[in-house]
């Protein structure tokens, strides 16, 4: 796994060396062993290294073609490159190494950017063709690893991180409205947008190509295509059996040691399960304990789990001391405002680990894949709720006002909007239409972000995925927002600050190819979810792991905001440079906050949201 950047810049002779070295500083967390730049005539690319796979020079970038015509740098792993491999040596493709990089290069060389689609893995990668003097930049099908792009006078600069970017120093640290409204909902931006105006995420599944005459982006793969299956429930079963074992045996493959992070789930054991069967040497499992659980402790299930296949099993504790200093290197991590407080305890176990070992597998993918959220189940009585949400207003009256009616009147608001994408969005979010989360913003900003519509990225998939099955939709939909725009973010940020590359094997494509096509009552029947890859792994993981419910862990920073972090909170959001911005109604943040503080009502996530961002705000000098 690494870091990569470039700068394209045709309005001048070269980009500068200073310029590419200082981007590539940024990055060294990402690449620890090795980092390189290639500059020639209007390109200039940066990379950094963390070694995987072909350990030698061999393996190092930016990689050039025998010719000299073609330069790649290139962030991630290829599951499928042994296979691409042999395919091209049959074509009188001669290779110096062992590395999947090689493979990339070669691939593009031989068959067009058309490869793209023949990759399996995780990846993010930047290639520029001399000859036509032309970059092509691609992201894998679900946006494991991250790619970020600005374009600028003649040209464009892009790297894994927007650090790398503003490094660079071509654009402006201006705000993005539409980001800053969709963040205000969800604590990110959705799609393409990030909380910088002028910088955009490449979409995952797609290809960017930058030349003299602009930009073209085009998809390589989208989830719509994907084809139905109608596989019986037996046939099924069995596939979904072979492709999980296909899968994880690629993703074993590594010149360095290989573990696992073991919650007790079914996903993680699952990987577990298969893993243990095909690693060569004894299979490392890692789970964590953490003392702000709150009674939430996995850490007996994943024993249990870890002693039934045989693992080399590490229990690591983690206290959550000096929280601000955590949450500040996060957002330095994030280079934006981020919400998921999930982020806070994945950061502290990869310290702990310390890139020992470098390779990790763990179980993301899995619920949006095979449907493991209460909502699917809830959305297979999708008109009985909405019913029911018609008549809140009666109903309410015999609720009493609590934190459990809280959730009640959240859900029914959002199962009772006619529109199923503004559906979809409200439960995918902690406020309520009648309690928007802009509510604390000042009345000038306000008029400017709602110009912007904080829903879009709903609307538009809503539309381009057209299931007639809400279920499905409502998967698809995760598979496009939720799990590239704040799972995935969260896993690559976290995982590479540490140096440490995590690998996810319920998102292989076999996986995915097949399973994203089988029907909605395959993956959740008779109100259990993830029915079809229990009923795969039956016999395979213990059934004491399969029929536990699903614990989940919540990360308390409401109670945090109240106690330890209160203080840091008003300092924060009290700070002057926060102030004459006048992004907040300082008036109605207050009494937010004195109400959480009090516990008279709970504000936790617009706070946390709010937290974040003026951290962002004073950290990266916007510009507002």
């Amino acid at each position: 796994m690494c870091g990569i950047c470039g700068i394209i810049d045709f309005s001048e002779h070269q980009p500068d060396e200073s310029c590419l070295e200082k981007m590539n500083r940024t990055l060294l967390h990402r690449g620890p062993d090795q980092n390189n730049i290639f500059i020639k005539g209007a390109v200039g690319l940066g990379h950094t290294r963390l070694s995987i796979i072909d350990l030698t020079e061999t393996g190092s970038q930016p990689m050039r073609s025998p010719d000299k015509q073609v330069t790649l740098v290139y962030n991630g792993e290829i599951y499928n490159f042994l296979e691409l491999r042999e395919n091209l040596k049959k074509e009188g493709v001669i290779f110096k190494g062992r590395s999947d990089t090689e493979v990339v290069l070669h691939a593009y060389i031989q068959w067009g950017k058309e490869f793209v689609s023949r990759l399996n893995g995780m990846f993010a990668f930047a290639i520029w063709d001399d000859k036509k003097q032309e970059l092509l930049i691609a992201r894998d099908r679900f946006g494991i690893k991250p790619l970020y792009y600005a374009l600028f006078s003649n040209g464009i600069v892009f790297a894994s991180e927007i650090k790398a970017i503003l490094a660079a120093d071509k654009i402006s640290r201006k705000i993005s409205l539409p980001g800053l409204h969709e963040f205000f909902y969800y604590g990110t931006g959705l799609g393409e947008n990030t909380l910088f105006k002028d910088i955009f995420k490449l979409l995952p599944g797609n290809i960017l190509t930058f030349n003299q005459n602009g930009i073209a982006i085009t998809p390589y793969w989208q989830i719509e295509n994907i084809q139905t299956s109608r596989d019986t429930i037996e046939d099924a079963t069995e596939k979904i059996r072979q492709y999980l074992d296909q899968s994880i045996k690629a993703q074993l493959i590594s010149d360095v040691p290989v573990g696992i992070f073991l919650s007790g789930g079914i996903d993680s054991s699952c990987i577990t399960a298969f893993a243990s069967r095909h690693y060569q040497k004894r299979l490392q499992t890692f789970s964590a304990g953490f003392d702000y659980e709150q009674g939430v402790n996995e850490l007996p299930k994943a024993r249990k789990v870890a002693k039934h296949f045989g693992t080399e099993h590490h229990e690591i504790y983690i206290e959550g001391n000096n929280l601000p200093d955590i949450i500040e290197k996060l957002i330095l991590c994030h280079d934006q405002p981020f919400s998921d407080a999930a982020n806070i305890p994945l950061y502290l176990l990869c310290e702990k680990l310390a890139g020992n070992p470098k390779v990790i597998l763990q179980g993301d993918g899995g619920d949006e894949v095979f449907a493991g959220y209460r909502r699917y189940n809830i959305l297979m009585f999708c008109h009985f709720w909405h019913r029911i949400a018609k008549a809140e207003n009666f109903l309410k009256s015999f609720f009493p006002k609590n934190k459990t009616f809280s959730r009640i009147h959240r859900f029914l608001a959002a199962m009772g909007n006619d529109d199923p994408a503004i559906r979809m969005a409200w439960l995918l979010t902690e406020e309520t239409s009648d309690l928007p989360p802009t509510r604390i913003i000042s009345e000038s900003w306000r008029n400017k972000l709602e110009t912007y519509d904080p829903f879009l990225r709903y609307r538009q998939l809503n539309k381009q995925l057209g299931h007639t099955d809400i279920v499905q939709r409502m998967l698809h939909t995760d598979m496009k927002i939720i799990l590239p725009d704040i799972f995935l973010e969260k896993v690559d940020k976290s995982t590479m600050a540490h140096g440490i590359e995590v690998r996810v094997p319920m998102l292989d494509n076999r996986i995915t190819d097949y399973v994203l096509g089988l029907p909605s009552a395959y993956k959740v029947r008779k109100g259990q979810k993830k029915w079809i890859l229990r009923r795969a792994i039956q016999g395979i993981v213990p059934d004491e792991i399969l029929n536990a419910p699903k614990t989940g862990f919540g990360v308390p920073y409401g109670y945090w905001l109240r106690t330890s972090l209160s203080d840091y909170l008003r300092n924060v959001l009290w700070d002057s440079e926060i102030q004459k911005t006048e992004i907040f109604d300082m008036n109605i943040l207050k009494t937010c906050t004195e109400e959480h503080l009090s516990g008279k009502q709970n504000h936790s996530f617009l706070l946390w949201k709010a937290l974040n961002l003026g951290l962002w705000l004073k950290k990266y000098h916007v510009e507002i």
